[in-house]
């Protein structure tokens, strides 16, 4: 099954039919380029979608995320988000792989094209060109043929008269030789350019045009078997991320097996329980004793009051009764005074825990400029150490304010609790409350505060309170002479100006030695050679130390 034998004479056909291959591969690559833009636009819109139905940060929302549910539903966005990367997998895959490749091999399939059919018109015109001048002996032939029949006729005719001369005949003879001798050149010029186009006509039809019909054919087939391995491809791109997508799909299904009703119905519980007792049931009032009795408003009130048992409940008011009352909107009291019991407890706690981040977050800065003062002090010329009175006095101040807020929050959350401790046990746990250098988290300042019988807090201002900033362990860091060891080194992941003493400017990307690690107070201590070294922030540098010296690898 050859084309150059079977198709010898359809090399027209050949050429549209070839043709027509290649704009079905140009199709195909089209088809995949819009099934690539079709997987990116679908990735981008699950994306959105999961993007939209995200809880927004620091609101309402994110608190009601607190349910099995939500959370599974959270889950289940999150798997969605992961399904659409696998949907750009596919787009960026079938791009690199079918599309580009493809597109390349068409620009090399119309070149050999171009290249076997200019071949092909080249032999036609040869085999064109030899059949022409084979027409043209053979034309010339015949007409030297009829050239000298009609000079022989001619001769004859004139040796038959007697009326002509014998020189008139001499030349009539003379003139039919030539013209015989001429159709004979003519035969003989006839025969060689009919051999010579036989032999070129056989080697076009049997030797050229199978050449290069064959690989015309040979390139169409490479181009069929071509486009079937793209096929393949494309198929094998979707397959590669099935795993993938499946276990997106299972972590959906985990999420889901993970929803637990009770706990919901706990949490229902802990987000709205008022804390109140039900109320009691209430007595008869008998309207049926005679009216003579002469009782007083008052002894009335206490009669009815003393039979009504105490509904209180957490120090609360009998306002409290009566819980599913609707109560009068307004601004939220300091205190939570509007909140039921339960929740007034879960939200004073909250507060609690708020300030004493703040607190221990100004203690943590309180620490990181006492240790750079002392560092100053034992090396003027690293920095003024007067330059940083002001700002201690002033975290100083507010750490103070955050302990008192503390004190007044605690006080209202012992109130509620009903652990408010008694007097003499307040001033006995008062007077060492932060004599120590790291006091700790500030959880018992209700001490300071006892409540009022109408319900406020009295303050009571402990005038040892005030903190001692005690010496750090920099007492010996200047000590030495001798340059300290290299125990690390770090990568600036940003520029740093070294505006204070002390400090050294560093420039993004630049690797320093590490010559003292963080020790709590956000400063990292780094050399570029030996006469340049200083104090960085840690959050500046990438700090990869010395297995040797810490035994771990360590980034900060």
């Amino acid at each position: 099954m050859s084309w150059g034998t079977e198709l010898w004479d359809q090399f027209d056909n050949l050429e549209k039919h070839t043709q027509w291959g290649i704009d079905i591969l140009e199709k195909y690559i089209k088809f995949v380029k819009e099934r690539t833009e079709i997987e990116l636009s679908y990735a981008k819109q699950l994306r959105n979608l999961s993007k939209k139905y995200q809880p927004k940060k620091n609101s309402k929302e994110e608190e009601e995320y607190k349910y099995t549910s939500c959370k599974a539903f959270i889950s289940t966005l999150n798997e969605m988000n992961d399904y659409a990367g696998q949907h750009e997998v596919i787009s960026e895959n079938m791009a690199s792989q079918i599309i580009v490749d493809l597109a390349r091999y068409v620009q090399e399939l119309k070149q050999e094209r171009k290249s076997n059919f200019h071949d092909g018109r080249k032999a036609q015109q040869h085999i064109e060109t030899c059949w022409k001048q084979l027409e043209s002996s053979k034309r010339r032939f015949e007409r030297d043929c009829k050239e000298a029949d009609r000079a022989q006729q001619y001769f004859e005719k004139m040796d038959a008269d007697i009326n002509v001369t014998k020189a008139d005949v001499e030349k009539a003879r003379q003139q039919a030789q030539i013209r015989h001798q001429m159709a004979e050149d003519s035969k003989a010029d006839y025969s060689s350019i009919l051999q010579k186009f036989n032999h070129e006509q056989h080697e076009y039809y049997h030797t050229h045009i199978p050449n290069i019909f064959q690989k015309i054919q040979e390139m169409e087939e490479r181009r069929i078997v071509r486009m079937g391995e793209s096929m393949k491809t494309y198929a094998e791109v979707d397959r590669q991320v099935i795993p993938i997508i499946g276990k997106c799909l299972d972590g959906i299904v985990k999420a889901a097996e993970s929803i637990d009703q009770k706990n919901d119905s706990q949490l229902v519980i802990e987000a709205y329980k008022s804390g109140f007792e039900p109320p009691g049931d209430i007595e008869f009032e008998d309207y049926t004793q005679p009216m003579k009795r002469t009782v007083s408003d008052n002894s009335l009130s206490n009669s009815r009051g003393e039979g009504k048992p105490d509904l209180k409940f957490g120090g609360k008011s009998k306002g409290k009764l009566w819980p599913f009352i609707k109560k009068n909107k307004g601004a939220t009291p300091e205190d939570f005074s509007n909140l039921p019991p339960e929740q007034r407890r879960k939200k004073l706690q909250q507060k609690v825990d708020e300030l004493n981040k703040e607190i221990q977050k100004e203690m943590d800065q309180r620490d990181a400029i006492t240790k750079m003062k002392d560092v100053y002090l034992k090396n003027p010329q690293m920095g003024d150490p007067a330059s940083l009175d002001h700002k201690l006095a002033e975290v100083s101040q507010n750490i103070e304010k955050l302990r008192l807020e503390t004190q007044k929050f605690e006080a209202w959350l012992a109130e509620v609790e009903g652990r408010l401790p008694a007097r003499n046990e307040q001033a006995r746990r008062q007077s060492g409350l932060y004599d120590s250098q790291n006091p700790p988290t500030v959880n018992n300042c209700a001490q300071d505060r006892e409540s009022s019988p109408d319900g406020s807090y009295t303050e009571e201002q402990n005038q040892e309170s005030e903190v001692k900033v005690l010496a750090t362990d920099f007492d010996d860091e200047f000590d030495d002479e001798e340059p300290l060891p290299a125990i690390g080194t770090c990568k600036a992941l940003y520029t740093f100006e070294g505006q204070n003493e002390g400090t050294i400017s560093v420039v993004e990307g630049e690797t320093l030695y590490v010559i003292e690690e963080d020790k709590g107070d956000g400063w990292t201590r780094i050399r570029r050679n030996e006469d340049e070294e200083g104090y960085v922030p840690t959050s500046y540098v990438e700090v990869c130390l010395d297995k040797n010296a810490k035994g771990a690898k360590t980034y900060i």
